[in-house]
């Protein structure tokens, strides 16, 4: 690195966290790079809250080490640890000001008063609270409470920005206004932000990196893109979206491709990543908007990987339609996308399903 800066800003080394006879992390290593917006997500009681507090220091591991920057502060509190936290509930204080609560870190290090008036400006600004100085946090909407909450944690300057669910108390469509200020502002100002979330949707719009945790242990690093279309076992495939499996058999193996045996027919596949050989078992993962669908009347000449199906439900959301499909003694999920110009399948219609040839899988020994 030319200018001799780590850029690796935290690192988690074996962090192991129990309350009693539940172990609520288990042993999770991690690092998180400098200026990159990262998310711990997963489900309630998966341990990304935990995780956090330990980063922070509101809470201490019973085994591992908390690297910040090249400083060990594992047994540092928060204050002491160049972290600023966002609360759920944003934890503003009620008889204070807007601007008395983005000042407050700041004057308890003392700083000089003209140097604290002319931030908390500079914070207002930043998140688009001009004016909004001297109202009391309950005259204020929760994305202005979220806001002030935000630019008080930015007084501080801190290293990483922790937030915890911060958006979970707004409304569906604030929240999506909320996200993307969010990551503006965490670009613009070149932001190394934690963010926790059980949301999926939040996590693989907001991030640059995703954790995804289950039951206390990280279940796969990367980015939304490669948790979305690589997932590295089952439960992170039905985490983030909806998914199809297909169990098969590898019949033979030709060149880059291979087919396979699946209960509704043969398909012929792009080899998986791994090594397999004929006999081997595979389990296939098949987004909805990956399956091609048309009606079973029509002639396809030169197609493979057809399977046949009747729709049973067809659910309108606007932008996409849902199929929910029985194809022999499974159920298939397919969305079609615009479906006000590609048209709808009536429900009980008879329908073909074209599977793509790139198709992500597992191992069976893995599942």
């Amino acid at each position: 690195m030319a200018t001799g800066i780590n850029s690796m800003i935290l690192e988690l080394r074996s962090i192991t966290k129990r309350f009693g006879d539940l172990i609520a992390v288990n042993d999770v290593s991690f690092s998180a790079e400098r200026g990159k917006l990262i998310t711990f997500v997963g489900p309630s009681g998966c341990g990304k809250t935990t995780l956090l507090r330990v980063v922070s220091g509101f809470a201490e591991p019973d085994h591992g080490e908390v690297i910040l920057d090249d400083q060990n502060v594992t047994r540092k509190s928060p204050n002491a640890r160049d972290t600023a936290m966002v609360f759920q509930n944003y934890a503003l204080f009620p008889h204070m000001t807007v601007g008395q609560n983005i000042a407050f870190g700041m004057r308890i290090r003392k700083r000089p008063k003209g140097e604290i008036d002319k931030e908390v400006h500079r914070l207002l600004a930043l998140v688009k609270m001009e004016g909004l100085g001297e109202r009391k946090p309950h005259e204020l909407s929760g994305g202005q409470q979220q806001r002030v909450a935000l630019a008080r944690a930015l007084s501080l300057n801190p290293k990483i920005l922790l937030l915890d669910e911060p958006l979970s108390n707004l409304d569906a469509n604030l929240r999506v206004t909320m996200r993307e200020e969010l990551r503006r502002l965490q670009r613009r100002l070149g932001l190394t932000i934690i963010f926790v979330t059980h949301d999926q949707e939040e996590a693989m719009s907001i991030s640059d990196l995703l954790v995804v945790m289950d039951q206390g242990i990280v279940k796969q690093v990367g980015s939304p893109t490669e948790i979305y279309e690589k997932p590295a076992d089952e439960f992170v495939a039905n985490f983030v979206g909806h998914i199809n499996f297909f169990p098969g058999e590898v019949m033979a193996l030709s060149g880059d491709e291979m087919d396979l045996q699946i209960p509704q027919g043969k398909l012929r596949v792009k080899k998986s990543i791994f090594l397999v050989k004929v006999g081997d078992k595979v389990k296939l993962v098949v987004r909805p908007e990956s399956v091609n669908l048309v009606d079973a009347k029509e002639e396809l000449t030169g197609t493979e990987n057809v399977i046949e199906g009747s729709i049973e439900v067809a659910m309108y959301i606007g932008s996409i339609i849902r199929y929910t499909i029985r194809v022999g003694d499974q159920i298939v999920y397919v969305d079609r996308a615009d479906p006000q110009y590609s048209g709808i399948f009536r429900e009980g219609s008879r329908v073909k399903l074209i599977l793509k040839k790139e198709i992500h899988m597992f191992k069976a020994s893995s599942l």
